[in-house]
Order: C-alpha cells, then sequence, then structure tokens
C-alpha cells in the first residue's frame, strides 16, 4: 500500500491520522444498515461482532442480495501497491455517490505485520479503524484458530502415545503445528525428543495460522453446524494401510469448534469516512484461497446495495481463487472486478528488478513504464476470461508523474479497451475514489457472464494444467514423481471432483520470483498435492513457495516501538 513520505513532517502518518480521526460508536454506523444495538456482540465502543442469531435474522428478512465488487490486482512489488487502501476508499466513495456500501476485508496476520508490509488494515484516509487494534490482537481470532489448530496437533501426538489404537503411520503425519509468525527455523523440526515420557519422537514442523487449513476451515464455513462438519473431515493423518484419519477419528472436533465458537463470528468495524468494513478471516491467497470469510460477504451483501471485497496478491492468485474456489461454495458472482496497478510496480516490471529496490523506482520513467505494460495486459487477460466487467484502477503515489499516469490510461482505454480510473483515496479517503466508484456502478449494472475457469468433474491434472496455462502463462506443467504419486492416491480416495488451491509465489506470474513482465518459455513445477478435506479443495504446492514465511533482513518489527503513555510507532 502506499506508504507516507517520512521525510515531510507536513505528512501525517497512518498512526496520526487515525488516531486523529473521531469515529461513532459501531452501533450509530450500522443502524442505517437495519442493525441494532442488540444485533452486535460489543468489544467496547468501536468493535463489534455479529451473533449466529443476527446472522439467521439477516438470512430471514434479506432475500435480496447487493453488487459485488472484487478488488484484485497486477503483480506486485513485495510492499503491495494498494488493493486494501483501494478496497476501503471504494467503499467510502460508494457511499459518497449516494448508495449504502460496506466493505468486507481480511485480517491481518501478525507474520506479516512484523515482517515486510507492517500493518495491512488500509492506508492514509482510507483505513479500517481501530487500526491499532485491528493490526494486533483485534477479537482474538487469529489466537484462537492457533490455539484450535495445535490442539488438533497435540491431541494426534497424545493418541499415538496412548497406544496408537488408530495405527497412525507416524511418517505419515499430515497436520503441522501453527504460528501466526514468520519464523523460518520452525519449518522443519523434530518432536518427541527426550525419551519415552516426552513422547514418539519423529519430524514435525509449522505453518503460518494464515496458510493453515483451519483458517480456510473458519472462512469458508457458514455456521457452526458447518463448521463442525468441515473440521471432522479434516484429514490428519493416514494409518498403516494407507486410510485417512480424521480430526473426528482423534476425538477433537467437539473441542476445535469450542475454540472456534465466538471466531467464526464476522467482526465489524468501520472505515475512518463511517462506511461498516467487515473485517474477518485471514487466508493467505499465495498459499490458501486468500478471501476474508464467506459470512462476511454473505451478510454484507445482505444488507448493503454494494460490497466491496478484496483477494490478495494478483488476480492469478486471490482472484482465480475467488473465482474458481470461493464463488463455487458460496454459490455467489462478482457484479464487476476493479484491477489495481500503480506506476511503481509497472517500472518495477519494465526495468525486469529482482530483488525489488523500490527507492530505485522513484525517478520519472515512462519508458519504463510503458515496458512494464505487458503484466497489467495479462492480468486484464486472466480476469476478461471469466465473463465480468473489469475497471483498472491506478493506485496513484505522490511521486507519480502526470506523465507517467498518462501513459497507463492511454494504454488502458487505447490499446486494452477496457474502463480505467485514477485512485487518490489515500491521500482523499472516498473523493479520491470518485471516478472509479462511478465506472464500477456502471460496470455492475451491464449483463455479464460469470464462468469458472474449469469444471469440477475434469480430471485434477488438467485443472491444474488449465491454471498454469491460462492464468500464469506456463507452457505446461511437470509433475515431480511425488506429485504423480498423489495425484493416483487422491483420485482412488475420490478427491478429484473438488476445486484446486494453488500455491505459487506472488512476485511473478511464473513460478520462479526473479521472472518479471510475463515469462515466456517456462513449465511450472508441481511438487506435491494434498487435500484440505475440511475445506473441501486440494492443495498444489509449485516450485520452492513456503507455508511459514521467515524474517526479511530488517523487518518492521525493528522499527516499532510504544512510548510510557501507550502509544505505538512504526506499526503502520
Amino acid at each position: 500500500m502506499p506508504t507516507d513520505d517520512a521525510s515531510d513532517p507536513s505528512v501525517p502518518t497512518d498512526y496520526e491520522i487515525a488516531r486523529s480521526t473521531d469515529i461513532e460508536h459501531i452501533a450509530n454506523v450500522v443502524e442505517p444498515y437495519g442493525l441494532s444495538r442488540e444485533d452486535l456482540a460489543l468489544y467496547g465502543d468501536h468493535v463489534a461482532k455479529l451473533p449466529f442469531e443476527t446472522i439467521d435474522r439477516i438470512r430471514t428478512e434479506h432475500d435480496d442480495d447487493g453488487k459485488l465488487i472484487l478488488v484484485t490486482g497486477m503483480t506486485p512489488t513485495p510492499m503491495g501497491e494498494g488493493k486494501t487502501v483501494t478496497t476501503v476508499g471504494l467503499g467510502q466513495a460508494l457511499n459518497r455517490i449516494g448508495t449504502d456500501a460496506l466493505v468486507a476485508i481480511r485480517e491481518p496476520s501478525l507474520g506479516p505485520v512484523f515482517g515486510v508490509k507492517g500493518g495491512a488494515a488500509g492506508g492514509g484516509y482510507s483505513q479500517v479503524l481501530p487500526m491499532e487494534d485491528i493490526n494486533l490482537h483485534f477479537t482474538g481470532d487469529l489466537h484462537a484458530l492457533t490455539a484450535a489448530h495445535n490442539l488438533v496437533a497435540t491431541m494426534l501426538d497424545n493418541h499415538i502415545k496412548q497406544g496408537n489404537a488408530l495405527d497412525i503411520d507416524v511418517n505419515q503425519i499430515e497436520w503441522p503445528r501453527a504460528i501466526d509468525m514468520n519464523d523460518r527455523v520452525l519449518r522443519e523440526t523434530v518432536v518427541g525428543l527426550g525419551g519415552s515420557v516426552t513422547g514418539v519422537p519423529r519430524e514435525d514442523g509449522f505453518v503460518l495460522t494464515a496458510a493453515s487449513e483451519l483458517m480456510a476451515v473458519l472462512c469458508l464455513a457458514d455456521g457452526i453446524d458447518d463448521l463442525k462438519a468441515r473440521v471432522s473431515r479434516m484429514i490428519v493423518a493416514y494409518d498403516g494401510d494407507g486410510r485417512p484419519v480424521t480430526a473426528d477419528d482423534i476425538d477433537a472436533t467437539g473441542a476445535v469448534c469450542v475454540l472456534l465458537k465466538d471466531a467464526l463470528m464476522p467482526n465489524l468495524v468501520q472505515t475512518i469516512e463511517g462506511t461498516p468494513a467487515l473485517v474477518h478471516g485471514g487466508p493467505f491467497a499465495n498459499i490458501a484461497h486468500g478471501t476474508n470469510s464467506l459470512l462476511a460477504d454473505e451478510v454484507a451483501r445482505h444488507i448493503g446495495d454494494y460490497v466491496v471485497t478484496e483477494a490478495g496478491f494478483g488476480s492469478d492468485l486471490g482472484a482465480e481463487k475467488f473465482m474458481n474456489i470461493v464463488c463455487r461454495f458460496a454459490d455467489m458472482e462478482p457484479d464487476a472486478i476493479t484491477l489495481v496497478a500503480s506506476v511503481r510496480a509497472l517500472k518495477y516490471h519494465g526495468q525486469n528488478m529482482w530483488p525489488a529496490d523500490l527507492d530505485a523506482l522513484e525517478a520519472e520513467d515512462v519508458d519504463a513504464v510503458r515496458d512494464g505494460l505487458s503484466n497489467l495486459d495479462a492480468h486484464v487477460r486472466n480476469l476478461t476470461q471469466y465473463g465480468v466487467p473489469v475497471v483498472v484502477a491506478i493506485n496513484r503515489f505522490p511521486g507519480d508523474t502526470d506523465a507517467e499516469i498518462a501513459a497507463v490510461r492511454d494504454h488502458c482505454e487505447t490499446e486494452l479497451g477496457v474502463d480505467v480510473a485514477e485512485s487518490r483515496v489515500f491521500e482523499s479517503g472516498g473523493a479520491g475514489g470518485v471516478e472509479l466508484a462511478e465506472k464500477l456502478v456502471t460496470a455492475a449494472e451491464t449483463d455479464s457472464t460469470f464462468r469458472p475457469l474449469y469444471d469440477l468433474d475434469v480430471p485434477i491434472a488438467e485443472k491444474i494444467e488449465t491454471v498454469a496455462t491460462e492464468m500464469y502463462g506456463a507452457d505446461g506443467v511437470e509433475f515431480h514423481s511425488s506429485a504423480e504419486s498423489d495425484l493416483e492416491r487422491l483420485t482412488d480416495l475420490g478427491f478429484d471432483d473438488v476445486p484446486i488451491c494453488m500455491s505459487k509465489t506472488f512476485h511473478s506470474l511464473s513460478d520462479d520470483p526473479s521472472l518479471k513482465g510475463v515469462p515466456e518459455d517456462w513449465t511450472l513445477e508441481v511438487r506435491d498435492i494434498y487435500p484440505s478435506a475440511g475445506a473441501g479443495f486440494l492443495v498444489v504446492l509449485t516450485a520452492d513457495v513456503l507455508t511459514l514465511p521467515g524474517l526479511p533482513g530488517e523487518p518492521a518489527a525493528a522499527g516499532m516501538d510504544v512510548d510510557t503513555d501507550g502509544n505505538v510507532s512504526g506499526l503502520f
């Protein structure tokens, strides 16, 4: 997202903007949308959860659904190009032009917050508030997910220690531990050392909570009963005969759902301009399916004219999964899509830059912008395959020049034939997104012919090849020997009729993060495929994608502090 110019003391930081904003009681924010104080489970004056009885009432009383706008992006720089800022600002802009709009986004994970990107709740004058709470502990959802995930792990190891009545093969444990922190040394571990009292020694590891199957389960469940059904069928291991062992087999279902009963309720907050925002769930888009909870989307669509939601990373990751996984499970489709582009990202691709040097992208370079447009073109082509109208949003950074912006706008209008709007929501809030909002309303009112990229009944390998060639631009797919075995095993187990969730680097359209623009003459490498049975899809691991990131050379955490009055610095 855009960052402030720290060298200019006249430019307030995100934190200063957030702290200087007078925000309404959350009950007053949602009153125009038909929700009363009694409908909310309050967490203070500015945060609430929506109880299940409220969700049931909304389902009963509201038959019509509002229009759904999906925000996605081109291949970003490591800092991101402002999808969340655009999502929040667009929600505010839609309310400025007379619609009743809501925003639905994911909760931040502490890993990225303390790693590369810092806070993840928008920025400038397009933030969700209270931003400090949202970026840290919030309502405890991520902590509850981490605890529930690790409860499954410890019950699994305890079952093995107490006699292993299910004949679990310790070499086929499929359930790692989880942590909501970027900690690379925990990717591969050994547990059970120290003698028989400690347990059975075996190899283990950790995944980031945001990348866990349990996170996906929470975000796809439509209520407690569905949550219990999904948890019960999660595969945690295989027995000596290769048969799946589930969370229900080790009696973990009930306890896991006890820990998650409050986390399943969507969180309700507001933007700087008082637009209601549902901030719930946080699956990573380069590993998991990358969108907020279906419950949040459902509630927002029932009570609003427009809902703006976000899919993580570029269209090849978050948007692809939204179309092929989320829309199928929720029986919904977007009415319009906005593709976020930035001059910075275009120069990043135009200069074929790897690793990223953001300082080198500050100088005006119209030629580099034009050279990078091929990446934007590829993402537009990706999205038009789904039959939904696309509007390009140029997220303007302070250092962007009129000539650079004009080059992007002219290309979109004359070469691509798509609508385009300049977005200044970071510096101007909703007022800076009115042009974009108006064009998206027009797009959302037009007829569309939404269609997923593949049919569920085609073979697993064919689904993978379709995504690889149609979304990534690969020439084909190379299945490693382990993946070949996985294909056969998963087909035999009956998992050949579910969607696939591709885990791939977000730094490139290809599986090689160093390749910018639109890579050519390459083959997607598939290492492993495993079932996320509770979520209802297969996870496909490509190249060297990691399910637990590490901290960078200069982590955001190193610049954070708190003073004696409790004021935080460096978080945003």
